[in-house]
């Protein structure tokens, strides 16, 4: 990532998160959601996050943040590493989330301002209830919200509403990164564009840097600077959006790329669907070796034996697999 001159802001470097799953009397397999995740995200960029549902795009956003504790692996916010009860403190008044489902992420028995204002109140950042009300109605015109929405309650609000009202609680510490877990997937369509388009202009207005994590490629694609593909609990490749979807070099992006709809009935009509065969294998019993054998048509005894190294194929483009330079 040479062209990157400056400091990752967040550097994850071998991320596991395993889960201990009761599979009978007194026996437990490890569930490995995220197995030896490894990347970094620079100041004021975004990254998009893509992949099947149960991949593990969601429990890497939530152990960055440490909602879950790392099995092992380290996180590293600004140079530092995140490790102690203080330092997590420390990092959750810089780094926030915005959850995927505006209907349960929010308390119902709580006022507007009052779900705003949470952030304030645990971390004690301000001095005064005048100080707590002027930071909740600037908040809320951050996000289009009116002030006289301070007092209602959370059921009032249409979804797209009840999601504002999500990302102004995760900007009320005032924060630099922020962690996007599917933020638009439980939103109308026509809602959809409204929230991404804000997402936009609060980076450029407030110089934040996101993961966007998503399984709608074509919203990935319209906010990211650069996507991680993921599969099974490992990232298969990283570049720049631009590459991803013009040039994907990994069997399993090439599938999910040529599902993306094409806006050009000419295009769409030259292109081909590529089908995967069977279903994502459980992560209670993962293949050995490489975890997208299963389903590719390239693979080979030596993708059973060996996990393929992640590795720069090109300039800024990185792929896990024992036969890219073959296969393109």
């Amino acid at each position: 990532m040479s062209e990157m001159n400056q400091k990752p802001l967040v550097e994850i470097r071998d991320l596991k998160k395993y889960f201990d799953i009761n599979v009978g009397m007194f026996k437990t397999l490890p569930l490995k959601a995220v197995d030896g995740v490894s990347f970094d995200i620079y100041r004021g960029e975004t990254v998009g996050l893509v992949g099947e549902s149960g991949c593990g795009k969601t429990t890497v956003g939530r152990t960055l943040l440490h909602l879950y504790t790392p099995t092992s692996g380290q996180i590293i916010y600004d140079g530092k590493e995140i490790k102690t009860p203080a330092d997590i403190h420390d990092f959750r008044k810089k780094a926030t989330m915005v959850f995927q489902d505006p209907y349960s992420s929010l308390n119902p028995r709580m006022t507007v301002s009052d779900i705003i204002a949470e952030p304030l109140d645990i971390h004690k950042m301000y001095s005064s209830p005048e100080e707590r009300r002027q930071k909740v109605l600037e908040l809320m015109e951050h996000v289009g919200l009116n002030s006289e929405h301070a007092s209602r309650y959370a059921h009032e609000f249409s979804g797209g509403q009840r999601q504002r009202i999500g990302i102004a609680r995760s900007l009320a510490v005032n924060p630099e990164f922020i962690v996007c877990d599917e933020p638009v997937s439980a939103l109308d369509v026509s809602i959809q564009a409204q929230v991404i388009n804000m997402f936009g202009e609060l980076q450029d207005k407030l110089g934040l840097t996101y993961l966007f994590i998503a399984h709608d490629l074509l919203v990935v694609r319209h906010i990211s600077s650069r996507i991680a593909v993921m599969y099974l609990g490992k990232i298969v490749e990283l570049t720049s959006a631009a590459e991803i979807y013009e040039r994907p070099l990994h069997p399993y992006s090439k599938a999910l790329m040529s599902a993306v709809p094409m806006p050009d009935p000419k295009i769409a009509r030259e292109s081909h669907r590529i089908p995967l065969s069977g279903d994502i294998p459980s992560p209670l019993h993962a293949p050995s070796g490489c975890p997208f054998r299963t389903r590719c048509a390239y693979a080979c005894e030596r993708c059973a034996m060996e996990v393929p190294e992640f590795r720069e194929i090109e300039k800024d483009h990185f792929v896990a697999c024992h036969r890219v330079e073959e296969i393109n």
